[in-house]
């Protein structure tokens, strides 16, 4: 996976050690409610496209960003879908802690294609069948199925399975 060259510094100085970085995560969803999903070249994972977002960049644009370079496809921000911080751990040891933001997204342009560097494999999945995925994955998707939906958040003290655990990727 492409590391940013201000998290590369940042891991020269501390190592492994936990760094929280904002990130964003896009729920994209075709006219006939199909998933977009990228097969992750680090770990072989299916998951869907997210990334960092760089310093003086919004959210919002860093999700058009990421899910144009791992997919190959142009998506329009619909909205919120939820707020969560999400522990993961890396296979070289690396230990972070992301402050996500996804987003409810529809396609508009573009052609579906893995980047090989972040994707291996891009495909539109019908949520009735979808490969395995994790379980923080899987809260992304459940939370954006209805678009008049709010956004979700953890309710304070509220432990949810999908957040407590680090993805070892």
């Amino acid at each position: 996976m492409a590391v940013p060259p201000y998290v590369a510094r940042l891991r020269a100085h501390i190592g492994h050690d936990l760094l929280l970085l904002p990130g964003v995560t896009a729920v994209v969803r075709d006219d006939a409610g199909r998933v977009l999903l990228a097969r992750r070249s680090d770990n072989g994972h299916w998951s869907l496209p997210a990334g960092i977002i760089d310093p003086g960049e919004q959210p919002a644009d860093a999700v058009l960003r990421e899910v144009y370079e791992e997919t190959g496809v142009r998506v329009a921000v619909d909205g919120v879908g939820g707020v969560a911080t999400h522990p993961v751990v890396y296979p070289n040891g690396d230990v972070c802690e992301y402050l996500n933001v996804w987003f409810r997204c529809r396609p508009v342009g573009g052609v579906p294609r893995a980047d090989d560097d972040e994707s291996t494999e891009v495909g539109w999945f019908d949520p009735g069948a979808l490969p395995a995925l994790n379980d923080w994955v899987r809260l992304l998707i459940d939370t954006t199925h209805r678009g008049d939906a709010p956004a979700w958040h953890a309710r304070p003290g509220e432990r949810h399975p999908a957040l407590g655990q680090p993805d070892a990727l």
